[in-house]
């Protein structure tokens, strides 16, 4: 990949950055109730909940169609942003290790940690698409809601390398977006739009800039600090996905659907095979 090629990459870690120091939680959860300004006791309360309840159903999933006495003591959560999926983890696991490329959102999950007396949690940053900061091997690797942020071409990169740190016998949880609920007429296909579509298009889009460029000119740039972080949404081709888990000796794959407000996406569960 050229330069140039990594520095846009690696602007989705720059705007996440921003999201940590900005406005965290809601960066997470985008509600407004977990917005800084709104921020309550009750709020955050009610956050960390969520959390809870979304490890209870990945630890269901996994015993109800892997192993019904499956009690992970080694589990990393990728992209674990503030810790809302770290703290329900440690208390499930000998060990949880979180990774993120934000030290802003890595120091809040320390600080809620903390908050919630969790000793058995080790926090990383997350420094290349390889994942060379990980030094052990997972009975559990977790991601949710965080790969659909990513560059498509980056995000299989890190895909094939958490499957690296998969133990023998370990199982995978991994929620990517696939498609679109507006894609309906196409069955979930990227609509292609014709000469004249693509030509009205480029001209809004030109447009469209130009004036933002002015407005910012006028504004002296107060608009773009006013504006939210930009948070790309990506959706992945389901039969790279499988392919590299079947190239990857997979054998035993679950899919279970997630939609986020019209965003379509699957939670792939999968077992790493026993070595005979």
């Amino acid at each position: 990949m050229s330069k140039q090629g990594k520095d846009n990459n690696r602007g989705t870690d720059i705007e996440w950055e921003k999201w940590g120091q900005r406005d965290p939680y809601f960066g997470v959860l985008a509600h407004e109730k977990f917005r800084r300004q709104n921020l309550t006791e009750e709020a955050l309360n009610e956050f960390f909940e969520s959390g809870k309840k979304d490890v209870l159903h990945v630890l269901k999933f996994c015993r109800r169609h892997f192993d019904s006495n499956f009690s992970p003591k080694r589990v990393l959560d990728f992209g674990c942003g503030v810790g809302r999926l770290v703290i329900p983890f440690a208390g499930i696991a000998d060990h949880v290790w979180g990774i993120d490329v934000s030290d802003s959102m890595l120091q809040a999950a320390v600080n809620n940690c903390n908050k919630y007396f969790v000793k058995n949690a080790s926090l990383l940053k997350s420094d290349d698409d390889n994942l060379s900061a990980l030094e052990d091997s997972f009975d559990l690797i977790h991601s949710f809601i965080v790969f659909q942020h990513l560059p498509i071409d980056r995000g299989r990169q890190i895909f094939v390398s958490l499957l690296k740190y998969l133990n023998d016998g370990g199982i995978g949880a991994i929620q990517f977006t696939y498609s679109k609920s507006s894609f309906r007429d196409t069955y979930g296909v990227l609509p292609t739009p014709s000469i004249l579509k693509r030509f009205v298009r480029s001209v809004k889009k030109y447009v469209r800039n130009l004036l933002f460029d002015r407005l910012r000119y006028w504004a002296g740039n107060q608009s773009s600090e006013l504006k939210d972080p930009e948070v790309q949404m990506n959706p992945y081709n389901l039969n790279e996905l499988f392919f590299i888990l079947q190239c990857e000796g997979i054998q035993e794959t679950y899919v279970e659907f997630t939609d986020h407000a019209g965003e379509l996406g699957v939670y792939l569960y999968f077992r790493k095979p026993k070595r005979v």
